[in-house]
């Protein structure tokens, strides 16, 4: 063999090791909150506890001012740092099975973690990282006992009785760099392609991942501009809550007092799946979805299993 070709052939070698994940990865199994701003959290009470009927227990972290429970699950806002910030997102947050192991794991992979990991009496173990496009990411372990209360009685106060959904699926958010973020969510982290779409295919707007270590999963939102108006940025950064019968869900919602508009109402998304897109004050997308296609059978092009 000549030379040269052994030459390119070790590179390619030693390229393609240097890819690969370094130490055994805690898993990761879904998502455990997502975190936004308000400018008027009392039309957010209305909006969650009202329209959703969910259960609004006492705030967990710093500067956190709602906490609205999706089963064992939850959305946070806290005041907006600027009111004409057009990002109403705050964070994404992920549950893992050994908190400090996967802070290890991500600092030996090359990703910058803190020192340490944050222990809460009432949230458990968690850190917070920043992905290539510097969204907030946080992990978090919640104890056994910390679930069970929560799903119980909603960190102490009663449960709301009406929920017209009790499991966050999926939460979505611009992205420009597609690769980059693969490396991060896919390679080091171990998420798995799920489905991609877009509004003009072959071309994708939206692509999927699932954590993986369970079914939920993060959006890619694709193809924005580099300046999107709070609108445009409210419907792209995104939280989805899974129905198991949207007609039901919605009949919910409507004897709560809520009623479809031209902006709120039930659609046939690209994915073949029913939704119903509502806002917050804000602007903020808060999507529900039903988990499965309506004839059953994936939509090219899904690659994983639905979520659970």
């Amino acid at each position: 063999m000549k030379p040269t070709v052994l030459c390119a052939i070790l590179l390619s070698m030693t390229s393609a090791l240097a890819q690969q994940p370094v130490g055994k990865r805690p898993k990761i199994t879904g998502i455990d909150h997502v975190s936004f701003y308000t400018t008027s959290p009392e039309a957010n009470q209305q909006k969650y506890g009202t329209v959703l009927g969910l259960a609004s227990t006492l705030p967990l972290e710093p500067g956190q001012t709602q906490r609205f429970m999706v089963g064992s699950q939850w959305v946070g806002y806290s005041p907006a740092p600027d009111p004409k910030v057009t990002n109403r997102m705050d964070h994404i947050a992920f549950r893992t099975d050994d908190c400090e192991a996967l802070r290890k794991y991500l600092a030996a992979n090359g990703v910058k973690v803190p020192d340490s990991v944050t222990t809460s009496k009432e949230g458990g173990p968690s850190f917070v990282v920043k992905d290539p496009e510097g969204n907030s990411i946080e992990f978090v372990q919640p104890s056994r006992g910390i679930l069970a209360k929560v799903v119980k009685t909603g960190s102490g106060s009663p449960s709301t009785p009406d929920p017209v959904s009790r499991r966050i699926i999926h939460a979505g958010f611009i992205a420009r760099d597609r690769a980059a973020e693969d490396r991060f969510y896919k390679d080091i982290l171990g998420f798995r392609p799920y489905w991609f779409g877009g509004m003009h295919p072959p071309r994708a707007d939206w692509v999927a991942i699932q954590v993986p270590d369970g079914t939920d999963w993060v959006e890619y939102m694709l193809n924005q501009p580099a300046n999107p108006d709070p609108r445009l940025s409210g419907v792209m950064n995104h939280v989805s809550l899974g129905v198991k019968d949207m007609n039901a869900a919605q009949m919910k919602m409507e004897s709560h007092g809520w009623k479809a508009t031209a902006d709120e109402h039930s659609q046939m998304g690209r994915d073949g799946k029913l939704q119903l897109n509502i806002f917050d004050p804000d602007l903020t997308r808060i999507e529900l979805m039903e988990p499965n296609t309506v004839d059953g059978k994936p939509t090219p092009s899904a690659t994983a299993p639905p979520p659970r």
